[in-house]
């Protein structure tokens, strides 16, 4: 007896385990499929498609590089890696946020804005994150097509490291999910949560390195910008695609240790305020 109540308990421990992982092997079809459908869906009627997502980074790369580098004449420090283009620094910066900013400003109407899927008591709410999430990658992808192009133009030269990037991304994408799950759950249940997680995005990136590197800051600042947590990764997608040197491996696994904890809380707390998503719907 003792010895089935022990399996069961196992099998329960390591079900709850691969939980929040159903999304890619169970239903892996119907997550591809949400996936497909949000990626055209963005850019349906449009003359270009797709190319858009080339396009729409390169103009915001534009507008930004000409409002730092040019208006306000934003350098990069030399001794931090100063040697690059400003364009290219900054741009793997908001390649970096940019996915972050896509998960955490679209979190709040997940579930809000499907409400034809809460009604169903068979359809798996708890995918919709993974289907933002992987739509997310795919701009990444589109992002760092367009910065290997601006820096072969610029500088006609690519490290070899840039295979690193994937690992650099990696632990980022369970914090995303996470922040995907808590935002989707408080969504439903306050509303103003969307206003909110806009200007929280914003923050974010100018409370970063994206724009300045933290060792040019007063000592009294950097606390600020070294808890975002894009600032470690934003750091290392440079260092793998700029600088020509491995990621930080340790730093990376203590990071994704965390990003997974908070992945894991952020899933179960929305299939626990999930039962009453229908009812305030």
């Amino acid at each position: 007896m003792e010895t089935a109540i022990g399996i069961m308990g196992s099998r329960g421990f390591l079900r709850g385990l691969f939980a929040p992982f159903e999304a890619l092997s169970s239903r892996r079809t119907l997550t591809f499929e949400l996936t497909k459908r949000d990626i055209l869906g963005r850019y349906r009627g449009a003359s270009f498609g797709l190319l858009w997502s080339l396009f729409s980074p390169f103009l915001m790369l534009l507008i930004y590089t000409f409002a730092f580098g040019f208006v306000f004449k934003s350098k990069w420090p030399h001794e931090v890696g100063g040697d690059h283009p400003y364009a290219i620094i900054l741009y793997m910066g908001l390649i970096v946020h940019g996915f972050f900013s896509e998960c955490l400003t679209r979190a709040p109407t997940l579930v809000t804005s499907n409400t034809n899927l809460v009604k169903r008591v068979v359809f798996p709410l708890e995918i919709l994150p993974w289907s933002v999430m992987l739509s997310g990658l795919f701009h990444v992808g589109m992002n760092l097509l367009v910065f290997a192009v601006l820096r072969l133009a610029m500088e006609h030269t690519l490290c070899l490291s840039m295979l690193w990037l994937p690992v650099v991304f990696l632990p980022l994408l369970p914090l995303a999910l996470g922040v995907c799950w808590f935002f989707a759950s408080f969504g439903v249940y306050l509303r103003d949560v969307s206003q909110i997680t806009g200007v929280l995005s914003t923050a974010m990136l100018f409370v970063s390195s994206a724009m300045v590197p933290v060792s040019s800051l007063p000592p009294d600042y950097r606390m600020l910008f070294e808890i975002n947590p894009l600032t470690f990764i934003i750091d290392q997608a440079r260092t793998v695609a700029l600088a020509g040197y491995a990621p930080d491996f340790a730093g990376l696994a203590l990071y994704a240790l965390v990003a997974l904890v908070f992945m894991y809380v952020g899933y179960a707390w929305f299939m626990l305020t999930r039962r009453g998503f229908a009812d305030v719907l």
